[in-house]
């Protein structure tokens, strides 16, 4: 049974913003917020759950971005986690040196 067309986005650019964030957001959301729980726990055991969750956390990303109405709210807000998770990252990196 196909799609009822009044609920398909029909502007291109809001498909493609809805498409690229879902794919590359989504990715750079879930990558920054393990990499920030690496800053600050033992970055061995995050790393090999990374391999598992990261999966999941992007593919819950990816259906997330086309729930939202517009393509260019969901990538401001995919890309301010990205800042706020590279900003824990920044502070992890300052306040717990690596030591070996």
């Amino acid at each position: 049974m196909p799609a009822n067309p009044k609920y398909l986005t029909k502007s291109k650019w809001q498909r493609f913003g809805k498409i690229s964030a879902g794919i590359l957001g989504g990715y750079l959301v879930s990558m920054s917020l393990h990499l920030a729980l690496a800053t600050w726990f033992n970055h061995i055991n995050v790393i090999v759950t990374l391999s598992f969750s990261g999966f999941i956390l992007w593919a819950v990303l990816l259906i997330l971005a086309f729930l939202a109405k517009s393509g260019w709210k969901i990538w401001a807000i995919y890309l301010l986690l990205t800042l706020l998770f590279s900003g824990i990252i920044y502070l992890g990196k300052m306040y717990i040196p690596v030591t070996q």
